[in-house]
């Protein structure tokens, strides 16, 4: 079986690893960026998440700038920017500012959820009117709006992003993010790495119901999924055990630091935890490098998307940059 061509990208939630300083974190994101760029890799886009000890991906474009700054080509983006926190006019002049500093390097990736609880959602929010996730669209608009040409502006402009046309993605863990992409003619990516049941559904939309506009001739699909690759089989599923820890304290809503593999689960989680774990990363990659590669074909061949987006929950960093470099292979032209 020949290698399959499709383009890879990096979502990093900026996880803390235990034992590890907030420094050290921020470090780390940057050298995996730094490590994924000389492998080839289209883009890195880093998360938003709020009142998370455990996580250090709060101010994304503070981090964005700063891994733009240490790396010379690879794209770098939000996945996302969570909407309901931010102004769009901020939102084009942070982002537009970028844009000159670091030209045709950027993605802005947006999403409709507040990232966080919802008495930090309160606290983040830009105004109390609690319908600003339901302004999405009407956001997004006036974001295309503020990047586009001069002659589209309204009264309110943000001047420095005017004409810098930043490229921008529907994020979405719903089909109702699905239907928007489409409408809106915009590339869309589906976060199948933690919410995998709307997943065939929402691509199905998005092709369907695509509709050409300036931005994209043709549909864009991005799928977000868990990928832990190793030389030996074995290997995988206990390095796996990281990101089972990890969405294990998300079910019970803990906030524990990444941490390192274990031998055995079943000590840790009851059947319940181990059920809802389960369906939250039924949509991974994991094994060596010929079982990856076959469940990739698989899903290349059920659902046909245009770019893998890989989340790598691996608490040894040279092992993390393997998994990378294996998936890298895997869908290189060589």
């Amino acid at each position: 079986m020949g290698n399959i061509h499709i383009p890879v990208s990096v979502l990093n939630l900026g996880p803390v690893r235990q034992g590890e300083t907030y420094k050290e974190s921020i470090d780390a994101m940057v050298d995996l960026a730094q490590a994924t760029e000389k492998m080839g890799y289209e883009r890195y886009w880093i998360a938003e998440h709020h009142n998370t000890s455990s996580l250090i991906s709060s101010a994304t474009t503070m981090l964005i700038k700063h891994v733009l700054e240490h790396t010379e080509k690879i794209r770098v983006g939000a996945g996302g920017v969570m909407l309901p926190n931010h102004s769009p006019l901020v939102v084009a002049e942070q982002f537009g500012t970028m844009a000159h500093i670091y030209p045709n390097r950027l993605d802005l990736g947006l999403g409709r959820a507040p990232g966080t609880d919802m008495l930090t959602a309160h606290a983040l929010r830009r105004s109390q009117n609690t319908d600003s996730v339901h302004s999405f669209p009407n956001d997004i608009k006036e974001l295309l709006q503020y990047f586009g040409p001069k002659e589209i502006q309204g009264f309110v402009k943000a001047n420095i992003a005017i004409d810098t046309n930043v490229p921008i993605y529907i994020l979405g863990s719903s089909p109702n993010s699905a239907y928007l992409a489409a409408e809106l003619g915009l590339p869309y990516a589906f976060a199948a790495h933690f919410a995998p049941k709307y997943m065939e559904e929402a691509i199905a939309i998005y092709k369907r119901e695509f509709k050409p506009s300036k931005y994209l001739s043709s549909p864009h699909m991005i799928v977000c999924l868990n990928v832990i690759a190793t030389d030996k089989e074995e290997d995988a599923k206990k390095e796996f055990t990281t990101t089972q820890q990890f969405f294990l304290n998300v079910v019970r809503g803990t906030e524990q630091m990444l941490l390192p593999p274990i031998e055995n689960m079943d000590e840790l989680w009851s059947e319940q935890e181990k059920h809802a774990v389960s369906a939250t990363t039924s949509v991974t990659l994991l094994g060596d490098q010929d079982t990856v590669k076959q469940q990739l074909s698989h899903f290349q061949a059920t659902y046909d998307v245009d770019e893998i987006m890989a989340v790598s929950y691996i608490y040894d960093r040279d092992i993390q940059k393997r998994s990378y470099e294996i998936l890298k292979d895997i869908t290189s032209n060589n």
